[in-house]
């Protein structure tokens, strides 16, 4: 894939999203669609209540348009592609869900977390099995080695932890204007670069049309958000993520590449073990963009401290594994 390619991808990915963003914004105010605020997060959000929301319906589709269409014009329309755009679509609709019974039948708390799990996992068995029926790997790589390991049937167990683990950090992670717009756009950034570096190229338009249509997100999604992904869009962007790092096979690098993903996650785990087995709290709020909200730090400065650690992640897994 030559480079003019890659902007091209990028490009279309990134006009599509702005052309469409603006008219969905509009629906959304129309059908009074807003983002409802829990009361037990902090008060500045308040004021973020009625925000239009589900925006990860418009670059769902712009991604999908972009990875099928020039997929297939450049003739590398392959099984990957389908379960990647399959994986992404349906962890979106999931979210979808969720937002839908938030926004429209004013459930504040959505599906529940074993309805969700479970789509999670029906979605990422049907994966493992359109895969298998092709030369896939039940191997697991160990980073910056020529090791790997070969998980055999037990590789299923792997792919649904996976897929579930990291939908749900993104989703965690999605709680400051342009936080995941920026973040996911930076770790599938990357993720195209190992693909081209791995010469698969057919998980790079897919990643390089999910760069673009973020950065096309972000125009609207930067603060002051004038609409949030919602789960529609955090949930799609967390499976693809974590099945593009399965199709590549550099499994394990995305704890890396997806470190902001992972701390923030961990933030609620520790917060909630600390709470059950000694009654106090190790950050102020958890997940910990919310900590660093309350210690007093400005939402922008957050952000872009968090965006800059992503990037950073994202230089040295690149440069470590050009080298």
């Amino acid at each position: 894939m030559t480079l003019v390619t890659t902007f091209m991808i990028v490009g279309i990915g990134f006009l599509l999203t702005v052309l469409l963003t603006p008219l969905f914004i509009q629906v959304i105010k129309r059908m009074k669609f807003g983002q409802s605020i829990r009361e037990e997060g902090p008060q500045s959000h308040m004021k973020k209540a009625g925000t239009p929301t589900m925006g990860g319906f418009v670059f769902i589709i712009s991604i999908v348009l972009t990875t099928l269409g020039v997929a297939f014009y450049l003739e590398m329309l392959t099984t990957q592609t389908i379960v990647l755009v399959l994986v992404f679509v349906g962890f979106g609709l999931i979210g979808f869900l969720d937002d839908f019974i938030k926004v429209a039948l004013k459930r504040n708390l959505g599906l529940t977390s074993l309805q969700k799990l479970i789509g999670q996992i029906v979605i990422a068995i049907a994966s493992f099995m359109l895969l298998i029926q092709g030369p896939f790997e039940t191997t697991v790589s160990v980073p910056f080695t020529g090791w790997s390991i070969d998980l055999g049937i037990a590789y299923i167990a792997f792919m649904i932890f996976w897929l579930v683990g990291f939908s749900n950090a993104v989703n965690l992670t999605d709680g400051l204007d342009g936080l995941v717009s920026g973040t996911a756009s930076i770790a599938f950034t990357t993720l195209g670069v190992l693909a081209l570096i791995y010469q698969q190229q057919d998980i790079a338009i897919f990643a390089f049309a999910v760069t673009g249509a973020l950065l096309g997100f972000l125009i609207f999604n930067a603060n002051p958000a004038k609409i949030f992904m919602g789960d529609t869009g955090s949930l799609a962007l967390g499976g693809a993520l974590a099945m593009g790092s399965i199709l590549v096979k550099q499994e394990l690098l995305l704890v890396i590449i997806g470190v902001v993903f992972v701390v923030e996650t961990l933030s609620v785990i520790i917060q909630v073990i600390s709470f059950k087995t000694t009654g106090k709290r190790i950050f102020k709020m958890s997940p910990i963009h919310h900590h660093f909200e309350l210690s007093g730090w400005s939402e922008w400065k957050i952000v872009v401290v968090f965006w800059s650690t992503a990037f950073l992640a994202a230089f040295i897994v690149v440069m470590l594994e050009v080298l």
